[in-house]
């Protein structure tokens, strides 16, 4: 019998249930139908960033941000560039700390661009300051177990 994984849709936020070795089939999300991957990074908020690191079986890599942040906007590029290249064995989401704030107090964001690696439903790496999408593939995979 194969590994099933719990990954949250990034459109519905349904949890879908899907094996592990379909993963790279572009699995749709059994509530809403769109794809559980598209090759770009999740827009989260409070809510939605905690359903994902609960609810998630694949790491998370999460981009605590904000638009008046110039090396913020330097990276958005490279980090959608990074989505492209490490799903879907990984999730990749932003959260602008201005608009939502309760995230970045809840995991002491003090600089931003920060990326924050996420697996089991707990923090596993932190790393701040712009990066190019190069340079993110290789910092994730160097920590993903």
């Amino acid at each position: 019998m194969s590994e099933s994984l719990h990954l949250v849709c990034p459109h519905c936020q349904a949890i879908n249930r899907v094996p592990a070795e379909r993963l790279s089939h572009a699995p749709n999300c059994g509530q809403c139908h769109q794809p559980l991957f598209t090759g770009h990074p999740v827009e989260l908020d409070e809510s939605t960033l905690e359903r994902h690191i609960a609810h998630t079986d694949i790491p998370l890599l999460v981009d605590f941000w904000a638009p008046w942040c110039g090396p913020c906007k330097m990276m958005a590029p490279q980090f959608a560039q990074a989505a492209s290249l490490l799903e879907p064995g990984l999730r990749l989401g932003k959260v602008d700390t201005e608009a939502h704030p309760a995230p970045g107090n809840r995991y002491g964001i003090r600089s931003i661009p920060t990326l924050v690696l996420f697996q089991n439903g707990r923090e596993v790496a932190r790393q701040a300051g712009a990066m190019g999408a190069q340079e993110i593939v290789r910092w994730v995979r160097s920590r993903v177990s």
